[in-house]
């Protein structure tokens, strides 16, 4: 069936015809609601939420736009009434100021104020209009750096600059004007590039290339899984940081990262193994530390590297092990 088909198959209640319909636009769809609330968890209830109300509306659906254009209005409005109803997500260096490493760590905050890991599955093309290609606007900065705006900037934002539509269809989208449209995009700018790296990722790593980026990534897993703290600090930038969400407890400089390497995350000759996996634009890995108790390696945390040139400039480990089943990771691995 060709989609005016199932489009008139839908509107008269087959719900296979809908999903059908639905399904080449759930993936960018899924990607942008990530994008607008910086959760994974939030992104699945708003795209679940919008398509609900697209299936309920669908007999409403006059055809003046594109089906697509459609859908995004519906899911940008979901998005934007969850913003409304919670707190921005951030990273802890948003958070608070770089601790000590010799005190004890902040208790883990278990409300849901922090960024999350994204897999990426993006293929890194973007519309001809686009300002950002796609890896980049799944990169934690750029993520983090979105929630910092007020809801209708950050949807005017992603719509114009990463999805490519124009000032007018996204006007229809969020019921602006275009003129408003641009204002807001323009504001927008300001407050993002404020707080962006000179350089994206994508770029730092095509820099790098590919072969010499697994030469690093290969020497970092090594380092870690060796505990060899001195390798993995020769590897990291000046001003590196490591952050460790849940926990808003995050360091700065080679020293007190060394510091915390050594009383923490890489004290003693326990096993611990890092599986590569790709999360936000970037390298990253799942990590497995030992349980005694268990007799086997169970899932710790994604954690995720930055890179400033052939540095390592920043460390996300997001210690918590209910993302590994995204990332297509098992719970446990024996020896």
């Amino acid at each position: 069936m060709n989609d005016l088909a199932l489009l008139d198959a839908a509107r008269g209640g087959e719900e296979d015809a809908f999903a059908r319909l639905v399904a080449p636009y759930r993936v960018e769809l899924h990607a942008h609601c990530y994008r607008m609330l910086g959760s994974v968890h939030d992104a699945e209830d708003a795209l679940q939420e919008a398509l609900l109300r697209a299936w309920r509306g669908l007999g409403r659906f006059e055809g003046r736009s594109s089906l697509r254009s459609w859908l995004y209005r519906i899911a940008t409005n979901a998005c934007l009434r969850a913003i409304e109803r919670r707190p921005p997500r951030v990273l802890p260096i948003d958070y608070g100021p770089p601790a000590d490493p010799h005190d004890k760590l902040a208790t883990p905050l278990i409300e849901s104020v922090w960024v999350e890991p994204y897999p990426d599955d993006e293929d890194g093309l973007a519309a001809p209009e686009a300002r950002y290609e796609r890896r980049e606007s799944i990169e934690l900065a750029f993520v983090a750096a979105l929630q910092h705006l007020p809801g209708r900037q950050r949807a005017v934002l992603i719509l114009r600059d990463v999805l490519g539509f124009q000032a007018r269809e996204v006007a229809e989208i969020i019921d602006a004007s275009p003129a408003s449209v641009d204002s807001a995009l323009q504001r927008a700018h300001k407050s993002v590039e404020q707080r962006l790296p000179a350089q994206s990722q994508q770029a730092t790593l095509r820099t790098l290339g590919d072969e010499r980026l697994s030469e690093l990534v290969g020497g970092y897993v090594d380092a870690w899984e060796r505990g060899d703290i001195d390798a993995v600090v020769a590897m990291l930038a000046e001003d590196a940081r490591i952050t460790m969400p849940p926990i808003p407890t995050w360091f700065s400089g080679r020293d007190a990262i060394a510091a915390f390497l050594a009383r923490r995350a890489l004290r003693g000759d326990r096993p611990r193994r890092l599986l590569p996996v790709r999360a936000n634009g970037a390298p990253a890995f799942g990590e497995y530390i030992w349980d005694e108790e268990r007799g086997r390696l169970v899932a710790h945390g994604i954690m995720v590297l930055s890179f400033d040139g052939e540095q390592i400039e920043q460390i996300t480990a997001f210690l918590n092990p209910e993302p590994f089943a995204r990332f297509g990771l098992p719970a446990e691995l024996s020896l």
